[in-house]
């Protein structure tokens, strides 16, 4: 397959440069300004199209983020501690062999899926 990854993520903001910093800050997602490339780690990626009526974000939005995350209860504590709520729902964790689920939003309202994935099955 020519295809080897997800290259880049390209969203509409209405103010990009304190949108960007908001990710970098809380959520070490980006670059600074000024650089292009975020270099993230290797491991598994999601591609997947929903209905349209799905429930599962908001109907406004066509997409919705997900993060892949380590030390996931780390991370909501120092979102927690800067005001930034956190959603967390136990059906989202109930098939713990695919991992762990909690959401939040940017300053503008989009929904962002944090995704701590589970271990793989042994075999």
């Amino acid at each position: 397959m020519p295809v080897t990854g997800i290259g880049g993520l390209f969203f509409r903001s209405k103010d990009p440069k304190a949108l960007g910093e908001w990710y970098l800050t809380h959520l070490g997602v980006g670059a600074p300004e000024g650089v292009w490339i975020w270099n993230q780690q290797a491991g598994p990626t999601v591609f997947q199209p929903f209905k349209a009526d799905s429930d599962y974000y908001p109907a406004e939005q066509q997409t919705m983020l997900n993060l892949r995350v380590e030390g996931l209860d780390d991370l909501l504590a120092s979102l927690r501690a800067a005001g930034i709520e956190v959603i967390t729902k136990p059906e989202w964790d109930a098939h713990p062999e695919i991992g762990r689920f909690a959401r939040i939003h940017d300053p503008e309202g989009n929904a962002i899926e944090l995704w701590e994935p589970g271990a793989p099955p042994a075999g």
